[in-house]
């Protein structure tokens, strides 16, 4: 059974520093536009060719996709388990979730952002 976890919860490991990876399983192009901070891509049809090169069976792994609706985030966990990874959370809310709370996000999107307003990215 996949575990579910919600934004509060995914702040809470995030802002405690905790070791875990966060998997953006949205398609590559969706993930250089945007994804949230400190992920990385790998894809929902690359998982079973790609996740032994990128993670470690005991990694905590934190999956997420496009929303609420979107099944993507927790097929990847489903799949991932299947493959022996043990500890593996789906964020359900996913990027819409993390985007409406206004927090961190990266990609392209964002980098034209910081580029039509340079001081703004100076904090």
């Amino acid at each position: 059974m996949i575990t579910k976890i919600t934004r509060d919860e995914l702040m809470q490991m995030i802002n405690s520093r905790e070791k875990f990876k966060l998997i953006d399983v949205l398609s590559r192009e969706s993930f250089e536009n945007e994804h949230i901070k400190g992920a990385i891509s790998l894809p929902l049809e690359e998982i079973g060719r790609k996740a032994h090169k990128l993670l470690h069976k005991k990694d905590k792994i934190v999956t997420y996709c496009g929303n609420f609706d979107c099944p993507a985030s927790t097929q990847a966990a489903e799949k991932l388990l299947a493959m022996g990874f043990k500890n593996v959370l789906d964020y359900k809310g996913g990027l819409k979730d993390y985007k409406e709370a206004n927090l961190p996000l990266a990609g392209k999107v964002h980098e034209q952002e910081t580029m039509a307003c340079p001081s703004c990215s100076l904090k």
